[in-house]
């Protein structure tokens, strides 16, 4: 008998929104609006570049269908380089009080749940007219920005465009592509969209760098996603970076940074996204000092960055484990507003003083509201949004975040017990991930899953590689328990 069919996934995921807060359901206003955006849907701004013979690509994951970005580079005479940004125009088909609007304030967040996803705003808009989907024409807000030979963004603009994404691109496969892997059939067959691809790496690879000399550290956790496997039963397996991911997180650092200077210095008020110096930067010293390493006393992002990449490759298979423990002690990111030459709080762990979120309006509210903030500069207008507006929505997306943490959290672990619900008395390589008053807490290696060690824990200590005996699954409460071999 299939266990795993005994647990309704689903269900429990919209429980689980509901119980931290959220709204799952949009209210009867939205119908409403769709139609009248079927009817009458938004026009190209007079001022709109025709942009659609740009090669634009993406690369997201396999399933994404909320595309918000694409991207295009070219190499300057001065050995410059200019990035283009595409991001999808959300506010044409979602203005500011509208029921759609209202709602997506509302919730500020997509959460993807790993069976169901959650969608801040109507999937009809989110994965169909605001989605940059392969070759369909699009309105989108450009971030047009030159890279000098230090990889400096030396200078911006940005301004109102028609697009076509000409290449819906996968992390995994363009991320293997580019590890010398044979090509995705749709590089393959394009010599200027892989010439494209590998300027777009080179870029991002400088970019990084330069992030990495001021101390941008270097995190890694261990998160999961689902697979469903040939008998119908559920796996899980582990989420993995790679080259590719790493063009869209430095473009998008990159962009966010611009954007955010940009419209300070036109002297507009913004969410930014800022995490603060560490409280408990003393602890973080501790953990150092456990493992040979001494850190100054007064917070700094470099010697911590070059910490975590030593003990990166000391010891890879607890890694994981340390970057879960300084990411705690860090503490959570937030939105704050900020006004203009207000001087600024910076993010911590990106090691960059002007960061705001501006890439992503069709899953993040933060995101739509630079948007149109960036369009009232565009247009020489006021912003739409007084300062007051600015901070009760950053206070909303900082709580909701938190929310949508929990809810991300309690769905991962009731995902990895239905997935193992089956392997009971199956026995596993792990390593002990934790001691403490509650108990001892071990991570199998394959699959990746945490759980309490139960029976036999007399003894262990972190770092301890086991044998492990899985005794019980409760996905309702999403503990998974292991016994000693």
């Amino acid at each position: 008998m299939n266990h795993q069919l005994r647990f309704d996934l689903s269900a429990a995921a919209r429980r689980s929104m509901l119980a931290h807060g959220f709204e799952p359901d949009y209210p009867p206003a939205i119908a409403a609006q769709l139609e009248q955006l079927r009817a009458h849907p938004p026009q190209s701004d007079s001022s709109a570049r025709d942009m659609r013979s740009v090669l634009w690509s993406s690369i997201d994951n396999d399933t994404s269908k909320d595309l918000d970005q694409i991207e295009y580079v070219e190499t300057l005479q001065n050995g410059s380089y200019r990035v283009l940004i595409g991001i999808a125009d959300v506010d044409a088909f979602v203005p500011k009080g509208s029921p759609i609007d209202q709602h997506a304030l509302r919730e500020t967040t997509t959460v993807y749940t790993g069976v169901d996803i959650f969608s801040m705003l109507p999937e009809e808009l989110s994965t169909g007219s605001t989605s940059l989907l392969e070759n369909q024409e699009r309105l989108a807000v450009v971030g047009d920005f030159t890279i000098d030979a230090q990889a400096h963004v030396a200078a911006s603009a940005i301004y109102l465009a028609r697009v076509l994404n000409k290449a819906q691109l996968a992390y995994p496969s363009i991320g293997a592509w580019l590890s010398g892997q044979p090509a995705p059939p749709k590089v393959a067959a394009s010599s200027d969209l892989q010439k494209q691809l590998h300027l777009q790496d080179q870029i991002a690879q400088r970019l990084l760098g330069e992030r990495d000399s001021h101390g941008a550290l270097n995190l890694e956790t261990i998160e999961t996603h689902p697979i469903h496997l040939t008998d119908g039963e559920i796996g899980i397996e582990a989420d993995t970076k790679n080259r590719a991911t790493q063009i869209i997180e430095d473009f998008m650092i990159a962009a966010n940074g611009a954007v955010a200077r940009m419209l300070d210095a036109k002297g507009y008020s913004s969410i930014r996204r800022v995490v603060r110096t560490p409280k408990r930067w003393e602890r973080i010293v501790e953990l150092a000092a456990q493992r040979g390493t001494q850190l100054p006393a007064e917070p700094d992002p470099k010697p911590l960055h070059d910490f975590l990449c030593d003990q990166q490759r000391k010891d890879p298979d607890h890694f994981a484990d340390l970057s879960l423990a300084v990411i705690k002690l860090l503490g959570p990111g937030e939105y704050i507003l900020e006004k203009p030459g207000q001087q600024p709080i910076g993010h911590f762990g990106l090691a960059v003083q002007d960061y705001t979120h501006s890439t992503a309006p069709n899953r993040r509210y933060a995101d739509l509201v630079i948007q149109r903030i960036v369009k009232a500069m565009i247009a020489g207008k006021p912003s739409p949004y007084s300062d007051d507006e600015l901070s009760s929505i950053a206070a909303q997306c900082t709580h909701m975040e938190d929310a949508e943490r929990k809810v991300s959290r309690e769905m991962q672990k009731r995902i990895a017990a239905v997935a193992m619900s089956n392997r009971i008395g199956q026995t596993f390589d792990a390593i002990v991930t934790g001691v403490n008053q509650h108990g001892s807490f071990v991570r199998t290696l394959k699959p990746p899953v945490d759980g309490m060690l139960v029976q036999g824990a007399q003894g262990v200590d972190v770092g301890d590689r086991l044998r492990v005996s899985l005794v019980r699954t409760d996905p309702a409460q999403g503990y998974i328990d292991f016994a000693r071999v």
